[in-house]
């Protein structure tokens, strides 16, 4: 209120002497003094009234600036009527209060500045005598992200970083400067720079694979560290900032698109619903449970059949203020009677089915298991959804039950064919959404790869010619939340997966981000293809075809011909339950070849299943 009072005196006094070069004339002065005191009672007392005293001027944004002048411009207008009152007496000239109201906003704003630069800088750097040593940065791209790095940086005195030049590949900006910084030149010019550095930062989120390959191999020839700020899909409802700076990952160089969502047709199906998820605690299903709670769920349902899986998702979302209650539970999704509990107690809406065995050698191994979880699982959570009125059930399928070659996929596959083909028989839509692998989930030969680089090697690939679909986490489940809000028939969603990588790419773009050079510093080995491996993965069937929908990233699958009766295959699966129970490889391979057709097992021996099928007739076991 001080340093307000003397702003309208040094503007008062100010405007005179700007008027009449440097004087005040003597008949001004007797009303100066009695006027003065009034401006300033009336200038304060708005003030007050409008909560300027509330601000913490040490943060002073462009919206504070703003706020000044309106709070300015009211104070003047009495001002000014203040004047005119006056005038009967004085002649006073209209100039002096135009003066007056210049001199008087633009000392308030610099007040008020003045205050946050003494904060940020000189406050700061007489406080702090024992000041680290900085980092001299280097940023890549003075995009968005590359501005908000740069502010971020210049406004924090006491910041560990100091950014000395921007490298950019427009070439209208060159020479221009970003907050007192300046764009010294293109990417390729980064190897030959002359200034003194010590990291180098790519503030560019949105670049694609191959350019972020590029400026990785140039970033190499410095010798220099370099980091980079997380993918626009990692952001989502985050803000960029230095906390966010990491190291450059292979999911950086999948350079897929931003996933854009209709979060209205989102919000609608999911907020105040009640959800349950299964597979809760693993990468999948974990990043769900973070994607649901954005669109306010009234109750999320978290089952994992792992104890350090739940134990670690209920630490992760314990902190923070949320009106959605979460609950877990400890089941496996096989018994019966542990899963009734949940749904029993939580009466869900929606249902996100994740829980599933992933890894195709051990399940080749344990083809029981695969069929007790994928299969028998599935259908106990599908009959459950039908019993407890679920209105919407997703599940999360994969490309391996496309033609599968292996126990995991033709379970899969299996499980697809449950949901569509109950779907006709039961209130509840059922659906499924198709993908091929997600980078670091657990099922992932990513942190496989990355310990045999930290261990010296070697690399161990199966097939030079092995090429794979991939996506991340954070882009998996988004689409997979879109899906939801999509689906209306019991259809097989298929995301869009991009070009198919080979694995022998992606391991030479680990070892090159690791700062090692492949087969020199780092061998690479192959194996040979492992039991139940394809070459290659296929996204859909022969008979199906492929409808897009209003999301370029999600398709539909449309199959050729009728979908199978429930209570012919409710046989087959109770059939398949049962040679799992007996732990019969050569039937369960029969069974899954009976109900999956397109499904090649290996070292098949042929039993007779239709004598197996009138067997689980006559028994009338109710599936």
């Amino acid at each position: 209120m001080l340093l307000d009072a003397g702003t309208v005196i040094i503007s008062f006094f100010g405007a005179f002497f700007l008027r009449f070069d440097l004087s005040i004339p003597t008949e001004f002065l007797d009303n100066l003094i009695f006027l003065l005191p009034i401006l300033i009672i009336f200038q304060i007392s708005i003030f007050n009234f409008s909560g300027f005293y509330d601000v913490i001027w040490r943060f002073t944004s462009f919206w504070d600036m703003i706020n000044i002048i309106k709070g300015a411009a009211t104070a003047n207008v009495f001002s000014f009527l203040i004047f005119l009152f006056f005038k009967q007496n004085v002649l006073y000239s209209r100039s002096v209060l135009m003066i007056f109201i210049i001199l008087n906003t633009l000392i308030l704003c610099f007040s008020r500045i003045a205050v946050r630069l003494f904060h940020s800088h000189f406050h700061l750097q007489r406080s702090n005598k024992a000041e680290k040593i900085k980092k001299c940065l280097v940023l890549i791209g003075a995009g968005k992200t590359g501005e908000k790095i740069t502010r971020e940086i210049r406004s924090q005195f006491n910041s560990s970083f100091h950014v000395v030049g921007i490298v950019d590949d427009d070439p209208t900006i060159q020479g221009s400067t970003l907050h007192g910084i300046k764009v010294i030149g293109f990417i390729k010019d980064l190897p030959s720079l002359t200034i003194e550095y010590d990291e180098i930062l790519i503030t560019a989120p949105s670049a694609t694979g191959d350019k972020l390959r590029k400026i990785i191999n140039i970033c190499k020839l410095t010798g220099k560290r370099y980091k980079t700020v997380p993918s626009l899909a990692e952001l989502m409802n985050k803000e960029v900032s230095l906390s966010t700076i990491r190291n450059v990952s292979y999911v950086d160089l999948l350079g897929r698109d931003e996933v854009k969502l209709d979060m209205n047709s989102i919000e609608k199906i999911m907020n105040g619903k009640r959800i349950l998820i299964t597979g809760a605690g693993g990468s999948i299903g974990s990043e769900l449970v973070r994607q649901c709670l954005l669109f306010d769920p009234s109750e999320i349902v978290c089952i994992d059949n792992s104890e350090e899986n739940i134990f670690n998702l209920e630490q992760e979302l314990k902190t923070g203020k949320r009106s959605t209650i979460l609950k877990y539970h400890l089941s496996n999704i096989n018994e019966l009677s542990e899963i009734n509990k949940p749904f029993q107690e939580n009466q869900p809406q929606i249902v996100f089915h994740a829980a599933a065995y992933k890894h195709v050698p051990i399940q080749e191994l344990h083809p029981w298991s695969a069929v007790k979880t994928n299969v028998g699982g599935t259908l106990n959570l599908v009959n459950l959804s039908d019993k407890y009125n679920v209105e919407l059930f997703i599940l999360v399928s994969t490309d391996k039950a496309v033609n599968p070659v292996n126990v995991m996929g033709a379970t899969k596959r299996t499980a697809e064919k449950i949901i569509q083909s109950f779907n006709k028989e039961s209130k509840t839509n059922f659906m499924a959404v198709r993908f091929g692998n997600v980078l670091g989930s657990s099922g992932s030969a990513i942190p496989i790869f990355e310990k045999q680089i930290k261990s010296g090697g070697p690399l161990t690939i199966t097939h030079p010619e092995m090429t794979r679909y991939f996506m991340s986490i954070q882009e998996a489940s988004q689409l997979i939340l879109q899906c939801a809000a999509l689906g209306r028939q019991g259809e097989i969603f298929l995301l869009e997966m991009g070009q198919p990588i080979k694995i022998l790419q992606m391991v030479k773009d680990l070892v090159r981000l690791s700062g090692l050079e492949p087969e020199i510093d780092i061998p690479i080995v192959f194996t040979g293809l492992r039991p139940g491996e394809k070459l290659y993965e296929e996204l859909q069937l022969k008979e199906e075809q492929i409808i897009n929908t209003q999301h370029k990233k999600i398709m539909v699958l449309e199959r050729a011909g009728s979908i199978e009766k429930w209570d012919t295959l409710k046989k087959k699966i109770i059939a398949l339950l049962l040679a799992g129970e007996e732990l019969n490889v050569d039937r369960i391979q029969n069974l899954l070849k009976n109900i999956s057709p397109t499904y090649e097992p290996r070292l098949l021996k042929h039993v007779n299943i239709e004598k197996d099928l009138k067997e689980i007739s006559e028994l009338k076991i109710r599936a």
